[in-house]
């Protein structure tokens, strides 16, 4: 099975409905699927849900096709460092489900492993819990607690961002730019994977592969790729 595409606009061919959920990777700007969203951008789909830590910045990742119009809801942990997702959000345009950050993950992780929901204290007397189901378990003490139910995230697609490939999809995230892509990627009907490098099979030490090629089904060489950052912070000049 080849897996390796010559764009993201071929590896999307197909796939890109309206209306269609997607998990995206990254955090910030930091291991976005860039190429992914600007063809998804590109295509012209409409009605989109995504699930994501955040939508990037203004005019940069997700904060691409907020600009568009092409985003229908967020499902997020975080709306800071984007002006017109805040926009959007609080002009009722755009509608936003707020999931705590590993809470986030979790409900990612859970959907990949084929689990629809689970308990977490995570947000219990919170607006979080509004409208959720809560129930007491024992906590490591004894004491009843309660618990809010989650549920599990299952997306009609995955993008994400990754170090180096080999030809059977097996992936190697760099350092944090690992975050939310590895569970982004396992709840996905269908995963497509964007990277830096495509190596032979047997190029990569199997203890260092994060993602098994079994859960990628499509895969681009994105490369090369620009450094952005979101704050630059620098030293005042010491003057003499």
């Amino acid at each position: 099975m080849n897996k390796l595409y010559p764009s993201a606009a071929a590896a999307l061919d197909g796939i890109l409905t309206n209306d269609m959920v997607i998990a995206s990777g990254g955090f910030g700007l930091c291991g976005i699927p860039e190429r992914l969203l600007d063809a998804i951008r590109d295509s012209g789909v409409t009605g989109l849900t995504f699930a994501s830590n955040n939508a990037g910045i203004d005019n940069e990742g997700i904060g691409k096709l907020l600009r568009t119009k092409q985003v229908k809801k967020m499902i997020s942990s975080y709306v800071g460092e984007n002006k017109e997702f805040e926009r959007q959000f609080l002009s009722g345009e755009l509608e936003v489900e707020f999931s705590p950050q590993g809470t986030l993950a979790e409900r990612m992780r859970a959907g990949g492993a084929g689990i629809p929901g689970f308990y977490t204290k995570t947000g219990v007397g919170t607006q979080v819990a509004e409208g959720k189901e809560v129930k007491q378990f024992p906590n490591r003490d004894g004491e009843m607690e309660d618990y809010i139910l989650e549920r599990g995230i299952f997306a009609d697609l995955s993008i994400v961002k990754a170090w180096k490939a080999d030809e059977t999809g097996n992936l190697v995230f760099r350092k944090t730019a690992r975050n939310f892509n590895l569970p982004a990627a396992t709840c996905g009907k269908v995963c497509i994977v964007e990277v830096e490098e495509v190596v032979p099979v047997g190029a990569l030490d199997p203890d260092a592969i994060h993602l098994p090629g079994v859960y990628v089904q499509r895969l681009i060489v994105g490369a090369p790729y620009d450094k952005k950052i979101e704050f630059r912070t620098v030293r005042e000049r010491e003057t003499t």
